[in-house]
């Protein structure tokens, strides 16, 4: 059921003139799954490193360089793949665009068949299928934004790519930083943290959760399921490295 506060935002978001100008700004880009990307792999490769140093018994100016090491040039790495696969997904999008120009212009009547048929499948019928068929056939652009949203399953907007990659960066430095407070805060003041690892395993198991937890809320889904999710994947990451780093210092590598 719809509370009467919903049921009033609502109706005052869905007047005709509401509604005219949120349609006249254009769809909002939403970067979620690069923020979540992001803050989840900078946490698990960061705390990855921090337990497979720990578990090597290496010194805490050792899981400090390679931490930072990792952060910056694993963040930077993620954030350069983010952005060229969203422009590659861009560069994809516009060379289907021209395609699907170029395949009405050869051969429209093929292309209007495949209009009436996908509405055809989605149980139109009759009359209302063939004047569907006519109206988005007869806006060039129309008819072109239908065939790759309905044929390709591709969104007729681009995303930013710059954004995308910058709002990864970001993710990752932020929350990846998290595992290395309590060795950086030793470093600055030796001795201020008794414990840095176990306040390391503490904080970052508390950002799971968090990233988990807030990922789960912002899609509409169990919160809590989602945080318990994403921390079994972090736990899974930073114990295979943890045992990766012990077992190289029992048999002397390390």
């Amino acid at each position: 059921m719809i509370s009467s506060v919903t049921h009033k935002i609502l109706k005052k978001t869905h007047t005709p003139e509401a509604i005219s100008e949120r349609f006249a700004q254009g769809p909002s880009q939403i970067y979620l799954k690069d923020s979540i990307y992001g803050a989840i792999d900078g946490a698990v490769t960061t705390f990855a490193v921090v337990s497979g140093v720990a578990g090597a018994g290496l010194s805490s100016g050792v899981v400090i360089i390679l931490g930072l090491a990792n952060l910056l040039a694993d963040g930077f790495s993620m954030a350069a793949g983010n952005y060229l696969g969203t422009r590659s997904e861009n560069q994809y999008r516009a060379s289907m665009r021209r395609r699907e120009a170029a395949e009405i212009d050869a051969y429209p009547e093929g292309e209007r068949e495949e209009i009436r048929q996908i509405y055809e499948r989605k149980g139109i019928n009759g009359e209302a299928l063939e004047h569907m068929v006519e109206v988005i056939t007869s806006d060039r652009t129309l008819w072109v934004d239908t065939m790759l949203q309905e044929e390709h399953n591709l969104a007729t907007e681009d995303a930013n790519a710059w954004l995308a990659g910058l709002v990864t960066f970001i993710a990752f430095l932020v929350v990846g930083m998290l595992p290395l407070v309590s060795f950086l805060a030793n470093w600055v003041r030796p001795g201020l943290i008794a414990q840095p690892m176990l306040v390391s395993v503490s904080v970052t198991l508390c950002s799971f959760v968090a990233v988990g937890y807030i990922k789960g809320r912002y899609v509409n889904q169990g919160a809590w399921r989602s945080a318990a999710e994403t921390l079994a994947v972090g736990v899974i990451a930073a114990g295979l490295a943890f045992l990766v780093g012990f077992g190289l210092q029992r048999l002397g590598v390390a």
